[in-house]
């Protein structure tokens, strides 16, 4: 009796003490599961940039085909021209010409100038401005722009990877020069005198330069294989986790959410940047071009949440939940009353369908996702048109999808 009751406690013990909930296996396997989908998270913007640090900043070709179209941006062209102007009115000015007459002579026109002064120099602003812009506002310009840029990016390599803060700007004397040139064949012979003008249009200021230095360095370096990583430790995450399809809808609303955090980002420092900059630097201009040379982040920033939560919501769909079960038997309810209404049957070609639904769905929304991928500058005209061919694939793989048992209308189709 004594050896049974003392059997009896200890087996009552061990009962009491055996461990409540999931077991410490799967505990830990949940952690590192939520760690490494947590991780994915925050690498996905930095992968994104790395990407752009390495194809577009550091790409001297894909840089400069950045930069072309701003040649034909108002602001710019007024930003080039205001500059350029500015340089070459110092030596076609009233001044300017009276030192090119003789001591004698001078006094004279000097005098029969006279209340003369300020409206001859503001007409020779006003040509100058004119035929500067006459140039930047022709064909030739391109050409020019897309020289000086291509030149720019090597002084701005050289900024980004030595330890000077220089800022990163253009040289105009190409444009100046035609300036000039024009201004010889209107007649005005003084401008053959003007030398060389180096004057600069700024892209980023040193400061800028400055604090981008040490991380251009290494995302340079990343931006071979940090997305490649980031998408293998959110595959890692999922794999390890316990309820895998959960999992998969938290690592794609991850990504989304690490995404929107980079567009919010860029939103900011652009607001940022724009609000400090120097007196001499045009805003319109300045904002033209951080725009052009964020746009590829822009654009991946809505790719890369549009492709998290799509993940995210076909995970969901395919899921055993209520709401996901009802959304499925809706659809499948709504196509499948349309099929018995026409009356349609597809034989044993249904019964194949049937049973492969789950990849043919698959393969509707991997194609999909690939086409908006591979899409330059997807708008929401063109996300709304791939939406709706994926819903009517969907549905003509739905009318397809039947065993080819006759059903009456008021049956209630399977799940």
């Amino acid at each position: 009796m004594t050896d049974d009751g003392a059997g009896g406690l200890g087996g009552l013990r061990t009962a009491t003490a055996a461990p409540q909930g999931r077991p410490p296996g799967r505990r830990v396997r949940s952690f590192f599961a939520v760690l490494l989908i947590v991780v994915a998270g925050i690498l996905t913007p930095v992968s994104t940039v790395a990407v752009w640090t390495r194809d577009v900043v550091g790409d001297t070709d894909r840089y400069v085909a950045v930069m072309r179209p701003l040649a034909s941006d108002p602001a710019v062209r007024s930003a080039v021209t205001d500059r350029a102007t500015d340089a070459v009115v110092k030596y076609v000015s009233v001044d300017a010409l009276l030192k090119s007459v003789g001591p004698a002579e001078r006094a004279e026109i000097e005098l029969a100038i006279g209340a003369l002064n300020k409206p001859i120099a503001s007409g020779l602003r006003e040509l100058v401005h004119s035929t500067v812009a006459g140039f930047v506002g022709s064909g030739a310009f391109t050409g020019v722009w897309v020289q000086l840029n291509r030149t720019a990016h090597t002084a701005a390599e050289k900024a980004l990877t030595s330890d000077r803060g220089s800022p990163l700007t253009i040289d105009l004397a190409p444009v100046t020069d035609a300036a000039k040139q024009r201004l010889v064949d209107s007649g005005l012979t003084i401008a053959s005198k003007i030398p060389t003008v180096h004057t600069r249009f700024t892209v980023l200021n040193s400061e800028a330069v400055g604090r981008a230095r040490t991380a251009f360095r290494l995302l340079r370096i990343g931006g071979l294989w940090l997305p490649l990583v980031t998408v293998l430790i959110a595959a890692a995450g999922v794999l390890l986790a316990v309820r895998r399809r959960r999992a998969l809808v938290t690592a794609g609303l991850a990504v989304a959410a690490g995404a929107l955090l980079l567009g919010l980002a860029l939103a900011v420092l652009r607001s940022l940047y724009l609000n400090r900059l120097p007196a001499d630097i045009p805003e319109p201009a300045a904002a033209a071009v951080i725009d052009a040379l964020t746009a590829f982040l822009r654009t991946a920033v809505r790719m890369i949440a549009v492709l998290g939560a799509v993940v995210a919501l076909a995970a969901w769909l395919g899921g055993p939940g209520r709401a996901a079960v009802r959304v499925r038997t809706v659809w499948r309810g709504s196509v499948g009353a349309v099929r018995d209404a026409l009356g349609l049957r597809t034989g044993r070609a249904g019964l194949r369908v049937l049973r492969a639904r789950a990849w043919l769905n698959g393969t509707v929304v991997a194609v999909a996702l690939a086409v908006y991928l591979v899409w330059d500058r997807p708008t929401a005209g063109v996300v709304v048109g791939i939406v709706l061919s994926v819903l009517v694939a969907l549905a003509l793989v739905e009318l397809a999808a039947d065993d080819g048992t006759p059903r009456p209308p008021s049956a209630a189709r399977p799940r």
